[in-house]
């Protein structure tokens, strides 16, 4: 067994000459190009190591995963610990690998393990101690001298964050501003502007028409929003011409359903207007960069009116259809006595969408969506996402959820009641096909609701490891954190198809007959008057 001393570190060979024999592949010696294990002792390395790594690049990038713990000194024994398997020492004259003493192992553990269990890590499954031979067995292991038991640890940063199963190495000078986005530090640009921040990289902002996303699946996204945006304008089109057409027909507790699908019409077309304006116009502004933090111009602002006032009434109108069900299944109120209240609801529907609108426009918290295109609020910001637009949701979907359980819960007792009559067993059957079609309608609307609710979550918590990992690829993990294409695509679809779904209520002959008779006396008084015109002609001819 040879021994080699170098910076305290000794290192313990046994080399025998009955194994100077190779066999198989020799192992070809290069120079350490890993940062982390430059200086330990020896420069000489070979590759695959025993992680089957074939490079020193990819052995770089998952070693790299541990530097916070290695720059905090949790363990002076963690870097050569390290580099002795990702880097292990290569030498011309013996060929086989070299790995770690489990006593280096154990100190390693020692000192790092608690501090990584504080953070929700664990030692790895691979780098057992147990897996090492011991120091001075039959088996040749790299050691080093035992370290002082009394050494100190740095308290941890706070930039090691935990998300997956990566750690992320401290960000100091190898975070920059990369595609898609650019750096403003040197444009004429505004205050607010050079403010942002992005991944940690100040005056990092998004460029015009660039998203996380490839060219295909960028194409893919704005042909699926148009497509579902007219499908969705032309499903709540027709279901409000039809209330326009039939008034009477349709009465608390279920017109809330017209004014949710009136809503969601001009929802549709402000998507639409997107499209028909241009991606540019509405989303960025004219240094090629996108919206943040603005209140206008005039077609980001009018998009941004359409989907987001229109958007959070139509979740109120849902809240109002689910309490005035309970009224009426629930308190037994009567359908005039909801109607007496209809000036209160709407006060309630319109007004605070108002409020809510307002305040954004008066923060300028507006901003240009990549993905879509459209203006938004919370597309940059992390904060207003989660006022302005989460929790609203959030708290309509609970409200509404809530009152929809117990009237459909004082539905299922009425009917049980009324079963126990059987003269009464007519009835009972219309009740159950009113609870199948609220049920029905609940389904279409409240799944959808609560999966945009859960996408713009998703977001939320994802938004900002996605911008480290693109400004910060210096420095991290191969672990990188890239959002879902798909959960885009599911949350525009989710958002405009409650559009299309709101028609179901008006899906039945009746509305074929309110169309028959509104035909009817728009072409037949064209035809009265035409036949009394002719008639009159022809008695002067007569004559």
């Amino acid at each position: 067994m040879l021994a080699m001393t170098n910076n305290n570190a000794v290192l313990i060979l046994a080399l025998f000459c009955s194994l100077c024999f190779v066999h198989g592949q020799e192992r070809k010696c290069e120079k350490i190009k890993i940062p982390m294990c430059q200086n330990i002792g020896y420069n000489l390395t070979s590759m695959p190591n025993m992680f089957n790594h074939d490079s020193q690049e990819e052995a770089a990038l998952e070693v790299h995963q541990f530097w916070p713990l290695v720059e905090i000194k949790c363990s002076p024994d963690l870097k050569f610990f390290l580099c002795s398997m990702y880097a292990p020492m290569c030498q011309l004259n013996f060929q086989e690998e070299v790995p770690p003493c489990r006593s280096i192992c154990e100190r390693a553990r020692k000192g790092c393990a608690p501090l990584m269990q504080q953070y929700g890590f664990s030692w790895p499954e691979r780098m057992k101690c147990e897996n090492f031979p011991i120091l001075g067995g039959d088996q040749i292991c790299m050691g080093r001298n035992d370290t002082s038991e009394n050494s100190t640890t740095s308290p941890l940063p706070s930039t090691i964050t935990s998300s997956g199963n990566y750690v992320e190495q401290p960000r100091v000078n190898c975070c920059s501003c990369r595609a898609p986005f650019v750096s403003v530090k040197d444009r004429k640009v505004t205050a607010s502007l050079r403010d942002v921040s992005t991944g940690g990289v100040p005056g990092c902002v998004m460029a015009c028409n660039k998203t996380y996303f490839s060219e295909d699946q960028e194409s893919f996204a704005s042909f699926w929003i148009g497509l579902w945006a007219v499908l969705c304008f032309i499903s709540t089109l027709v279901t409000s011409l039809t209330f326009l057409i039939d008034m009477e027909r349709f009465r608390y507790p279920e017109r809330p359903i017209i004014f949710l699908s009136f809503c969601y019409c001009f929802v549709a077309i402000g998507y639409i207007i997107r499209f028909v304006a241009g991606y540019k116009v509405v989303a960025c502004d004219s240094d090629g960069l996108m919206r943040y933090e603005t209140s206008g111009p005039a077609a980001c602002t009018i998009v941004f009116l359409l989907i987001y006032f229109f958007g959070m009434a139509s979740s109120l109108w849902w809240v109002i259809l689910s309490f005035t069900w309970f009224l009426s299944a629930g308190m037994k109120w009567s359908t005039e006595a909801i109607t007496n209240y209809s000036q209160y609801f709407h006060v309630a529907a319109w007004l605070i969408p108002a409020v809510q609108t307002i305040a954004v426009l008066a923060m300028s918290t507006v901003d240009g969506d990549p993905v879509s295109g459209i203006c938004y609020v919370g597309n940059h910001n992390l904060r207003s996402l989660i006022v302005f637009v989460v929790v609203p949701l959030l708290v309509y979907l609970v409200f509404g959820t809530s009152f929809l359980i117990a009237g459909f819960y004082s539905l299922i007792r009425i009917r049980e009641v009324l079963r126990t009559q059987a003269d009464k067993l007519i009835k009972t059957d219309k009740l159950e096909k009113l609870m199948i079609r609220i049920g029905v309608f609940s389904v279409l609307y409240t799944v959808p609701a609560t999966i945009v609710v859960a996408c713009y979550f998703y977001e939320f918590v994802n938004r900002e490891h996605w911008e480290r990992s693109i400004v910060c690829a210096e420095c991290v993990s191969k672990y990188e954190v890239q959002p879902d294409h798909s959960v885009f695509i599911i949350k525009y679809f989710m958002a405009l198809v409650v559009g299309i779904t709101s028609g179901f209520w008006i899906w039945s002959g009746k509305t074929i007959e309110s169309w028959k008779k509104f035909c009817h006396r728009i072409f037949g008084a064209r035809r009265g008057k035409r036949d009394t015109a002719a008639k009159s002609l022809t008695a002067q001819a007569t004559v």
